[in-house]
Order: C-alpha cells, then structure tokens, then sequence
C-alpha cells in the first residue's frame, strides 16, 4: 500500500531537528564561535562571555524635605452661641444661615417699646433724686456737700435763729426781764431746730445712698434697651439660625451660632517617636476630599507637651487662612509637616533599582564589568530615589538592560536616550524632593 503524501516528509524532517541540536551544542559550549562564551541559558551574559550593552547614569546630589504625615480635621477657633438678654416678641433676624457678620452686626432685634417705657420710668425716678440733691447734670453728676444742700441750710439757719433767740431768754430771764416760762419755751425752740438739722442731715445721707440705686436702675434700664438688638460678639458666618421673625423668646434663649472660619484649626494627633521634631512655625501642606486637586497650607501653631497614653500620639494644632472661605469647619484633612530640609543627598534613577523580596540592588559598572550592590532606599523624587547606604557618591550605575546583568557580567557602553548622556547631571543638586520621617533615617 502506498503511503500518502502528507506524510512523506517526515525522515527529512527528523534528520533536520538533529543537525539543529548539534548545532546548538556546539555554539553552547566554552570553545565555542564568536560571542559564545559561558552562556547561563537564561539569557545573561556569563563571566569572559559576550558584553552586555548598558546604558549607565551618574549618581545625583539632591534636596530633600522630610515630612511627618499626619491628618485631622478643620474646625473653628472660636465659636459662639449667642443668647438674647431680654424677652419680647422677635420683630426682625436680619441674618441667614452662612451669612458674614462681623463683631456688632445686628442678628436679632426684639420689639423694644416696653423697654423703651422701663427705661423712661427709671429715668424718672432717678431725675427726682438728683433734683432733692441739687445736682446740675450740666455740670457735675457728684452731690454737693451735706450743708451746701437747700434743706440742711434751712435747717441750719432754723438751729442758728433757735440758738439766738434762747440765748437771749436766758440773758434775760438773769436780769428778771422775762418769765422762766418764757426762758423755757426758748430752749425748746432750740432742742426742735436741732432735731429739724440732724432729721434734715439724714434725709440727704438718705438720698445720697438711693442715688446711686437710681443710676443703677437707669443704667440697667438703657442696656436693656440696647439689648433689645442682639449683636455678633464675634467675626465669623452664621452656622445655626434659631428663631423667627413674630416669636417671643425669653432672657437667655439662644438666636444664633457664629462660627469663625478665617483662619482655621487643623487639629491632628502624631505619633510620639515624632515629638522631638515637630516645633510651632513648622509648614503644613494638606488636601481636602471637597477640593482633592488643591494643596492648601497652614502652620503649625500649637504643640501639646503631654503624650496620650491609650494612642502613644500627642495633640498638635495647626493655623490654616481661609480667605477665599473654601474651607469649612469638619473637613477631614490629610498632609505632612515639614520637619527639616536636607541637601547634598545622594540619589540614583529608579530605572537603575531593582528590588526583589525587600532587598534593593544596583549593578555599579566598573573596568568593564558589572557589581551587584545591595543598597537602603529613602525618599523618592521625580525618577530618582535617594540612597542612604551602599554607595559613596562617586559610581556609575547600569540603567538599562538590567535583568541581563550579574556580578562579573562583560558589559559594553552603550550611547543614546537613557546612555551616560543620563549622568552629565551626577553631583548637581535637583529639586526638593519629599520624604517621610522616619522611613528615611
């Protein structure tokens, strides 16, 4: 039986497949042609093997601001509840809620007109006293003397007169010229003036002492009055409008809560490791959900000095301006204090990193060949991340081709986008970066 054509091929096609693998052994093995040396059958460059073309970089001099995290939330540094001080029907709240009103801005006016009428009787009564007293109000508001007033001079000028005229009954009656009785009579004229003077004496002292009653009286009258319109003790925007236009409220019934948005309180906690570094006047730099794609900044204001035992954190409050009002009290914030300012840090491309189960490497190119160097990151910046240990500053380093490299691995120099053009930068200082405390000691 013939056998078909699709099948024909197939002693070639064996005798092909061996030719191949010889092929490949010979070109594997230590003698082997031009660049087939030591190949470690996964694709690296082996010892005394082919060169490996890198590109490599300079290590860089940089700036880097080291940050504690921390985040909180926005609330006022000063609010209010404002109560009125009088009762009566509410006859006007010329205020809504978030409204701006500063110190002394009216929120509430209460119906004044039987205040109006208290403070005209105590007016009254006080213009009575001052009138008994001879005080001129043009003048001066203090009471004369007791003696320089109208009712003790004539009381005085009754004991004077008294006093004459006994002592004439008496000289009289010595020379026989008048009766005992009327020598008698004259005494007693004398002991009615003087109980007259001192009756008059205590009525002044009297009114002395309901004077100043009735300047307290009408004072408290007047302020009452001036109560009538309830106003701002503080700056700030109106969080709660309590009452109603035609509602009677009583003395002490909250009207209105104010609440001071500019500027602000960040209040956050941070851990304690961290208490040695955080100092008033720091710089703050946050986010808002409200307003993700905005950084907004403050500073720090106030540090407590005790630690929280159950949180192992201590209280900070930071001052945050708020001009353009975007900011309300409740907002969660979230940012970093910036602790200090490092220069001259050393750092390496990221392309040059390579990091497996925690460990982080680079391959340091020296006299031709490649060096694994194990090193201890830090800060992050742009395409660079700073190095804290592991090298000294003045090595190039493998940026391209990297999973090709090993210890003692030929390499050759490569040019273009990424080659050593990438390193004319090395021991120039870039830009800040930021790094957080702690995991950059």
């Amino acid at each position: 039986m013939s056998i078909p054509r699709q099948y024909s091929f197939l002693p070639a096609l064996g005798v092909a497949a061996g030719l191949l693998a010889i092929g490949c052994q010979g070109q594997s093995g230590n003698g082997g042609g031009p660049g087939g040396g030591g190949g470690r059958g996964d694709g690296r460059g082996g010892r005394g093997g082919a060169a490996i073309q890198v590109q490599t970089a300079a290590l860089q001099r940089i700036s880097v601001e080291r940050r504690v995290d921390l985040s909180g939330t926005l609330t006022s540094p000063d609010q209010a509840k404002v109560s009125s001080e009088v009762a009566g029907v509410v006859r006007e709240v010329p205020v809504e809620l978030g409204s701006e009103v500063k110190v002394g801005s009216p929120l509430v006016r209460v119906e004044p007109r039987e205040l109006a009428l208290a403070l005209e009787r105590a007016e009254s009564a006080l213009r009575q006293v001052e009138a008994q007293l001879g005080i001129d109000r043009s003048q001066d508001r203090q009471p004369p003397p007791d003696e320089k007033i109208a009712s003790v001079q004539q009381a005085i000028a009754n004991r004077d007169d008294a006093r004459a005229a006994y002592r004439r009954a008496e000289q009289l009656s010595a020379d026989g010229l008048v009766s005992k009785v009327d020598r008698e009579t004259a005494e007693t004229r004398l002991k009615v003036a003087d109980a007259n003077l001192q009756a008059a004496l205590d009525n002044v002292r009297s009114l002395k002492a309901s004077l100043q009653d009735r300047r307290a009286s009408f004072e408290l009258a007047q302020k009452k009055l001036n109560d009538a319109t309830v106003r701002a003790p503080v700056a700030g925007s109106i969080a709660e409008r309590l009452v109603q236009a035609g509602e009677y409220i009583r003395e002490n019934t909250p009207v209105a809560t104010i609440v001071q948005v500019n500027p602000l309180k960040l209040r956050t906690a941070i851990q304690e490791k961290y208490a040695g570094n955080i100092r008033p006047g720091q710089p703050v730099d946050f986010i808002v959900e409200a307003f993700p794609e905005k950084m907004y900044r403050g500073k720090v204001a106030f540090v407590s000095p005790a630690v929280d035992q159950t949180t192992r954190t201590f209280p900070v409050e930071v001052l945050v301006e708020n001009p353009d009002r975007q900011l309300k009290p409740g907002f969660f914030a979230k940012g970093s204090v910036l602790v200090r300012l490092d220069e001259d840090v050393l750092a390496a491309p990221d392309d040059a990193i390579s990091t497996l189960a925690g460990v982080s490497t680079v391959y340091v190119i020296e006299e031709g060949k490649a060096k694994q160097q194990q090193v201890t990151l830090g800060a992050h910046q742009g395409k660079v991340t700073e190095i804290v240990e592991g090298l000294k500053g003045a090595e190039a380093v493998a940026v391209t081709n990297v999973n090709q490299l090993a210890t003692g691995t030929s390499v050759r120099i490569g040019s273009g986008p990424g080659g050593e053009g990438r390193g004319e930068r090395g021991g120039q200082y870039g830009r800040a970066g930021r790094g957080r405390e702690g995991a950059n000691q």
